[in-house]
């Protein structure tokens, strides 16, 4: 590992996204930004046409569509932008920018749901026969449902008009923990220097020398506890906001808003908790495993993410993993295997870390754009999963946006997670059957089992802590950073058991974790695996049978309700049956391991 990071012009032009597919350069950014804001304009005059005729209302949609269309390229450009250096200050503008723009797009069509549902719902059915407008019929099925849930014009353009004082939350802690943060430097393993980032915190904790993992878990964490109250005060504002806007609508919480949102009960969020909570046991035998494998007289958090087989070589080059990446999911047809070309051919992939880049990795684009994915490499096995992670979200958004039209042309959170947790268990199973070392092997079962511990176990510990501190706020309890810190601390007793020793510095993990500011969004990762390891199962057991379905849930974007494209692809989520199947999975592998090692 290099004791520098890279500056941005440092970084090989073949390594970094290509966005001229969205704009050729920033003037025109700039002229389609001035074009959005005169087109904004005119939508004043579709203020009460909607119920008039089909073709008043079909006017609307086209023009909201339209203005939409351009909004999106505009956003994802300046987000990107911004991502890759969130020091420069001209991007920072240019997303500054794009988020009013927005905000003033969701107050010019403040009035469109609002005059939809005022309207007599018999009468705007009947356009739907209309031959242009049949398309949104499921649209209307879906605004139609949450009829309750919509407040007056005023009071929408009202929500509308705060959109982006209501994310300031997110976006002050985006800021602080990606452009303003600094953590000490780190002791490696040589004894040298080398600087802590969020990008290579993991790859310090992977480090064999235990004196390392422990200095650099330290050090993140002694920064972010001497920022406790700011980012307890950020957080506190978010959940907030997220109780509050599901106050005003009349939702029981904020939970019951965020689920509804994609038609999702929430009594799916209750049983996964109930399913992982009644296995607990096994991650706490996986904490008794490494304790032993590790021949260590105690196990604490910095040490759950060390390889537990030595003396394997797990250096994992982008190269190599692109050509492991494209045979393990070369099950998964021609079709699919044409789309990873592109987007390694097509330069979708921004790889590696350089100074002021957004930490972690995703996928991103917008209806039009390629699906591009960011990561901020190091050369380990997470990466390699990370890749095949995020290929799969930009699969999903690409045949989502070939065969679906514009209304449907994106997915819902709960969709999300499933054909991204594919990919990388697809990759387990060939990596196991086509690597025959068996330390590697060991080094295999051990990173699976810590991606279900990162997965299930944490995500839902996540959702919990989420759950906890909305219901706290709701009933008045005020997110002060003890209460934050203590309710944290007690979480992680439970989930990791009496085997692990418990350092204070790990109550204030909280405060690093963006995903608490999504609004329950952490608990999908957890159900999109269960979804994911039944899915693969059928893949794997029966390929000819079972792509085809798979790959019709790839394209069905937001067609239908989530659960029931799921269903059609053959996997029933308002039970907790997969995740019970998983939690087995991870067992029998808990098994593997032990008798391994």
């Amino acid at each position: 590992m290099s004791n520098k990071v890279l500056k941005r012009s440092d970084i090989p032009v073949e390594s970094t996204w290509d966005l001229t597919s969205i704009f050729e350069s920033d003037a025109a950014w700039e002229a389609t930004f001035e074009k959005v804001s005169e087109s904004l304009k005119g939508v004043a005059s579709l203020r009460g046409t909607l119920s008039l005729s089909a073709e008043s209302l079909l006017k609307a949609i086209k023009t909201q569509e339209e203005i939409g269309y351009d909004l999106g390229f505009l956003y994802v450009y300046a987000h990107l932008q911004f991502d890759t250096d969130t020091t420069n200050s001209k991007y920072q503008a240019y997303f500054s920018k794009i988020q009013s723009l927005y905000a003033n797009f969701m107050a010019a069509f403040s009035f469109y749901k609002t005059e939809l549902l005022a309207a007599d719902e018999a009468t705007i059915r009947s356009f739907l026969v209309n031959e242009d407008l049949k398309i949104y019929t499921h649209d209307f099925n879906q605004l139609f449902a949450n009829r309750k849930f919509t407040l007056s014009d005023k009071e929408e353009t009202l929500l509308a008009q705060a959109s982006e004082v209501f994310g300031a939350p997110s976006s002050i802690f985006g800021m602080l923990n990606n452009a303003d943060i600094k953590f000490r430097d780190v002791t490696t393993e040589t004894g040298e220097k080398a600087p802590l980032s969020h990008g290579r915190y993991v790859l310090f904790l992977e480090s064999p020398v235990r004196d390392v993992r422990k200095d650099a878990f330290m050090a993140m964490y002694e920064t972010f506890k001497g920022l406790k109250n700011t980012f307890a005060t950020t957080l506190s504002s978010a959940i907030k906001v997220h109780n509050f806007n599901a106050k005003v609508r009349g939702y029981d919480s904020a939970r019951h808003a965020a689920l509804s949102s994609n038609h999702i009960p929430e009594s799916v969020y209750d049983a996964l908790v109930e399913a992982v909570n009644d296995k607990l046991d096994y991650l706490h035998t996986y904490v008794g495993l490494r304790k032993k494998a590790l021949k260590q007289d105690e196990v604490a958090m910095y040490d759950m993410y060390t390889p537990l087989v030595e003396s394997v070589d797990t250096k994992f080059t982008y190269d190599f993993a692109k050509d492991i990446i494209l045979k393990a999911l070369s099950i998964l047809g021609e079709e699919y295997l044409t789309v990873l070309n592109q987007a390694f051919d097509e330069r979708w992939i921004d790889v590696y870390e350089n100074e002021g880049k957004r930490s972690g990795a995703y996928s991103s684009g917008t209806y039009g754009t390629n699906p591009y994915i960011l990561m901020n490499w190091q050369d380990n096995i997470d990466n390699v999963f990370t890749l095949a992670h995020e290929l799969g979200h930009s699969v999903h958004s690409y045949f989502t946006r070939k065969y679906q039209p514009f209304v449907y042309g994106d997915y819902s959170i709960f969709l999300a997670e499933v054909a991204s947790t594919t990919n990388e268990i697809l990759l387990t199973d060939y990596m196991l059957k086509n690597f025959d070392d068996p330390k590697l092997k060991s080094y295999l079962i051990n990173h699976y089992l810590d991606g279900f511990k990162g997965t299930v176990f944490r995500q839902t510990q996540f959702a919990e802590f989420e759950h906890a501190i909305h219901q706290a706020d709701q009933h008045q309890t005020p997110l002060t950073q003890e209460f934050l810190t203590t309710t944290y601390f007690e979480l992680n007793k439970k989930y990791y058991g009496e085997v692990m020793t418990y350092d204070e510095e790990i109550g204030y993990e909280w405060a690093r974790i963006p995903h608490f500011y999504y609004n329950y969004y952490v608990f999908q990762y957890a159900t999109g695996f269960s979804a994911a390891s039944a899915l693969s199962a059928r893949i794997l057991s029966n390929p000819q049978e079972n792509v085809t379905p798979y790959l019709n849930y790839l394209k069905a974007g937001s067609s239908d309700f989530p659960i029931e494209v799921l269903k059609k692809a053959g996997v029933d989520m308002t039970s907790n049956q997969a995740t019970k199947e998983a939690l087995e999975v991870f067992k029998q592998r808990l098994d593997e391991l032990s008798e391994l090692v």
